[in-house]
């Protein structure tokens, strides 16, 4: 029978690289670097007598799992997923900026109270514009009572006269009236219509024409502010005089500007249509 030992010192034994393997795995766990052929000639040095032979198992020596490097390239890509992920969480925390753009909580929160500051105000300027115009109406609707009553009053004042009392119809006149006109009607009736007036003894009624039916007078509002109105009236003016032989009926429309004045409405300007 063949020596066992003659099988498991030949060098392309598989007894023998089996041997090699586990002392390169064992020298790698060391940390030193495997030196099969000292140990090949180490067991050749070794006395026949006392040789220890293992007989390898069937399927043979298997050699140790390696130990993964801390530094494989597994271990790297499962420590970026862990910094990528730990990065989103950052982004996702409250203190950072929220999803879709949106701007931090901080920020809303101060600007909410400025827009609704802003609303505010602009709805106490516009409650300020609607009451200004409503009571700019209420005085509109008033003015027009009070023009309509004050023209139907001056009218006959201002355009009547008699050559026997020129001075009091003259001074009763420049009453109901203010401003430029004023002046001007003084200096009219005084250069030209009282010479004419003494010279041809006329008199002059003026009344506001009312219906047949004794309606309202033939007054009405033009238009009209708080401070201004103008006022259209039909004036009847019956003239008499040594010119002609009998009363002259004239039909005249007339507009008066009527203003406001500290003593009430005044008559600011005439003019014959």
């Amino acid at each position: 029978m063949a020596n066992p030992t003659a099988r498991t010192r030949g060098t392309g034994s598989p007894a023998r690289r089996t041997m090699t393997a586990a002392a390169r795995a064992a020298a790698k766990r060391a940390g030193r670097p495997a030196r099969p052929e000292r140990a090949g000639r180490q067991e050749e040095r070794t006395p026949s007598g006392s040789d220890l032979l293992a007989e390898p198992p069937a399927g043979g020596w298997e050699a140790p799992p390696e130990p993964e490097s801390p530094q494989s390239p597994e271990s790297l890509e499962s420590l970026e997923s862990l910094e990528s992920l730990e990065s989103l969480e950052s982004l996702e925390s409250p203190e950072g900026k929220p999803e879709d753009g949106a701007p931090p909580r901080e920020i809303r929160r101060s600007v909410l109270p400025a827009v609704l500051g802003v609303v505010l105000v602009a709805a106490l300027a516009a409650a300020t514009v609607l009451g200004w115009q409503y009571r700019q109406g209420r005085q509109a609707e008033q003015a027009r009572g009070e023009a309509l009553t004050a023209a139907g009053k001056a009218a006959p004042v201002v355009l009547s006269y008699d050559y026997r009392h020129l001075d009091r119809d003259f001074s009763r006149a420049r009453a109901l009236l203010t401003g430029h006109f004023r002046d001007q009607y003084g200096k009219t009736t005084k250069a030209v219509v009282a010479p004419t007036a003494t010279k041809y003894h006329g008199v002059v009624t003026a009344t506001v024409a009312t219906p047949t039916d004794g309606g309202a007078p033939a007054v009405s509002v033009v238009s009209a502010t708080p401070h201004r109105a103008v006022v259209l009236l039909f004036v009847n003016q019956l003239t008499r005089s040594t010119q002609v032989s009998k009363p002259r009926l004239d039909l005249n429309r007339v507009r008066l500007t009527l203003t406001r004045t500290s003593d009430g409405w005044k008559v600011s300007g005439v003019d014959a249509l």
